[in-house]
């Protein structure tokens, strides 16, 4: 029995249950070990969460960097890094979750920990924002309120989304984008224009 597997399973449970309903006996189950078994493999509960926390933000952060690096106009490194967040959120749906949904079952001493580690995350695409003000290409005022507006959306994502809906990831990321771009108004009415 290896680490991995004992935490895939963990995100399942905890992501079908909750955090606070799952018990290390059900991770134990699900994997077929004696509960003093599993405890030479992790610690606690709370090791637990973090190490899924951890792993899915550093998985989204290593893929947002590499599309960042990318020599794109900064409307086709935001569709590029939104669709990114998108795919993985739709593949490693379980550990996904987990991170957006059950972060603040985090006791305080490994909260501080995951905070930071969220933050670098966020920083990436309020710099990926900036980048496309500062080019001429965005008009937003605030580029720490309009990266956690999108995040805000795509997370949410995480909750309706299912594999055999009628639509393919690319079509959710594309409306997403034209949204947020673009806007729900076909033209700013009078009120707003000025």
């Amino acid at each position: 029995m290896n680490k991995e597997i004992i935490l895939e399973a963990a995100a399942q449970i905890i992501r079908q249950k909750g955090f606070h309903a799952t018990s290390m006996q059900d991770i134990a189950d699900a994997v077929n070990l004696q509960k003093a078994s599993l405890y030479h493999h992790v610690s606690s509960k709370q090791e637990i969460l973090l190490v899924l926390l951890d792993q899915a933000l550093d998985m989204l952060t290593e893929r947002l960097r590499l599309v960042i690096q990318e020599d794109l106009p900064a409307d086709e490194k935001l569709r590029q890094a939104m669709k990114t967040f998108l795919q993985i959120l739709t593949e490693h749906s379980d550990l996904v979750s987990v991170l957006l949904l059950e972060h603040r079952s985090l006791d305080a001493e490994f909260h501080t920990q995951h905070i930071a580690r969220r933050d670098r995350f966020e920083r990436l695409w309020r710099d990926m924002i900036q980048e496309g003000i500062d080019s001429g290409i965005f008009c937003a005022y605030d580029p720490a309120l309009t990266a956690r507006a999108l995040l805000g959306v795509m997370n949410w994502t995480v909750t309706w989304y299912r594999s055999t809906g009628p639509l393919p990831v690319e079509a959710i990321t594309d409306h997403m984008l034209n949204l947020f771009l673009f806007g729900l108004l076909t033209r700013p009415p009078e009120r707003l224009a000025k």
